[in-house]
């Protein structure tokens, strides 16, 4: 889905105009609704603790999820849908940390 080589990808809680996205938790629900899909699968109580490869944070203000491409390798629907909520909701994807160079990617 995307050109860049980097293992990770930041979907910013910013819209592509600049705009903070709302509601304020939508990277924890993103990251919680992604929890099963993990190294080994899902186990039991795995749905109480984030997936390693997508997780929630925040730079600064921006809140984040950095959605790693093992998940694409994993299961690509999972990758899809988090590219598609980006892609959606006018998200930013970097392929870098944000303040650090980089390039926006391309969902």
């Amino acid at each position: 889905m995307t050109d860049s080589p980097a293992k990770e990808l930041f979907i910013l809680g910013v819209t592509l105009q600049g705009k903070t996205f709302r509601p304020s938790d939508w990277a924890e629900r993103l990251a919680g609704v992604m929890s099963q899909f993990r190294p080994g699968g899902p186990q039991p109580g795995s749905h109480l603790g984030y997936s390693p490869w997508c997780v929630p944070t925040s730079f600064g203000q921006v809140k984040c999820v950095i959605v790693h491409r093992d998940l694409r390798d994993y299961e690509v629907m999972a990758w899809d849908f988090c590219m598609n909520f980006a892609k959606d909701n006018a998200l930013q994807v970097l392929d870098a940390p944000p303040g650090v160079p980089g390039r926006p990617a391309k969902p």
